[in-house]
């Protein structure tokens, strides 16, 4: 997992400030959890979209520097990962089945047993959201909040299934090729940042293309273009499109597409819960769809403009001030605002009247115009 084409020898805890990962074994299959942090601090766990991991998926998002002193300071990170989807993972044999997304949200639970944790916050992107939506309805004393980014919830229309088996077959029977990373990069990322033949395509797509051994990438590739201190940063061996197992994306897509629909169940859900969509996301309707059947005096929705499905690598500096009403209401806030200790337990209770509204969850931020606008 540490060793680049050109025998680079890289250590990867070390880069990932300090991250270990887990191979765990559940009763449906391995499971890989890279943990970030304290671990005596309370557990936020993430679950990437179809063919990303925590790498492709969260980097972005944790490399802002506000997000990552609002989020690290107060959380251990747990970042779970599809199977086969893990840095350096091996293809999983075609003739396994693919597990159904019910069987997907188990692991999640058993994998916060082997940790022996109890009630965590969640971060989901799309299908990731989904899982971690459906985990959220299926052990509900265990989900203290979700934070969805452009997720599913309705099961796939016609369309969208269809779309889906296509894009399976060339993936089983042509693996990562270039019409697959195509329509891979059409679901992440929004028009503008593919680019077109007038514009050339950004940092961040051509990094999501590249098959990389050991780079040096602008980290604008990773947290977009808001300026930083560090400008530049070695990025080891990145696990992107074209190291994909093939495989083990084909086995996630066929879970995703037989995914069931969870707008019944999202009335039930107890915890609260905020939405981020790009406004170019595929997904927008649908993550409208799910806003509309969760409880407004728990929820809100965060639309970004200008951005496509993954917020988090696209714009995730949009996420910043969203996040932080939300996670004031478990009594978190950034370093500089700390007046208690982050580790005391998150626990509904510390919530407030006032921030359960949800112009204090972000409505009123609604529609998010882009990342340079909140520097200016």
């Amino acid at each position: 997992m540490g060793e680049s084409s050109s025998s680079v020898s890289v250590d990867v805890e070390r880069i990932s400030f300090g991250g270990k990962e887990h191979h765990i074994q559940t009763s449906h299959g391995p499971v890989s959890v890279a943990v970030f942090g304290d671990l005596e601090k309370p557990a936020l766990v993430t679950y990437p979209d179809v063919a990303l991991n925590h790498m492709s998926c969260f980097q972005g998002l944790f490399f802002c520097p506000e997000a990552s002193s609002l989020l690290l300071h107060n959380f251990c990170i747990y970042h779970i990962s599809p199977p086969g989807h893990e840095l350096g993972a091996a293809p999983i044999s075609s003739d396994v089945p693919a597990p159904s997304v019910d069987q997907l949200a188990d692991q999640v639970a058993e994998a916060l047993d082997y940790f022996g944790l109890g009630s965590v916050m969640c971060l989901g992107v799309t299908a990731g959201a989904y899982i971690l939506t459906l985990f959220a309805t299926k052990y509900r004393e265990r989900v203290l909040g979700l934070m969805l980014v452009s997720p599913l919830c309705k099961s796939p229309s016609w369309t969208e299934w269809f779309y889906n088996k296509v894009i399976s077959n060339l993936l089983y029977y042509y693996g990562m090729c270039g019409l697959i990373k195509e329509c891979l990069l059409q679901r992440y990322f929004s028009k503008e940042l593919r680019g077109s033949s007038q514009v050339p395509e950004s940092d961040i797509v051509q990094a999501c293309r590249s098959v990389s051994t050991l780079h040096t990438i602008p980290l604008r590739a990773f947290c977009g273009d808001y300026k930083f201190s560090l400008t530049m940063v070695s990025i080891y061996r990145l696990q992107l499109l074209d190291e994909r197992q093939s495989t083990n994306v084909w086995r996630f897509l066929q879970s995703i597409n037989g995914r069931h629909d969870l707008t019944e169940s999202l009335k039930k859900l107890q915890c609260r819960t905020v939405i981020f969509v790009g406004e170019n996301s595929p997904f927008h309707s649908e993550a409208l769809h799910m806003a509309t059947n969760l409880d407004r005096r728990y929820s809100a929705l965060v639309e970004v403009q200008a951005c496509g499905s993954v917020v988090t690598e696209e714009q995730p500096h949009a996420m910043l001030i969203p996040m932080e009403y939300f996670l004031m209401g478990y009594g978190l806030y950034r370093p500089c605002q700390m007046s208690c200790s982050p580790r005391s337990p998150l626990s509904p209770s510390s919530i407030s009247p006032e921030l359960l509204s949800p112009e204090s969850m972000g409505v009123k931020l609604k529609p998010i115009k882009t990342r340079v606008s909140l520097q200016v």
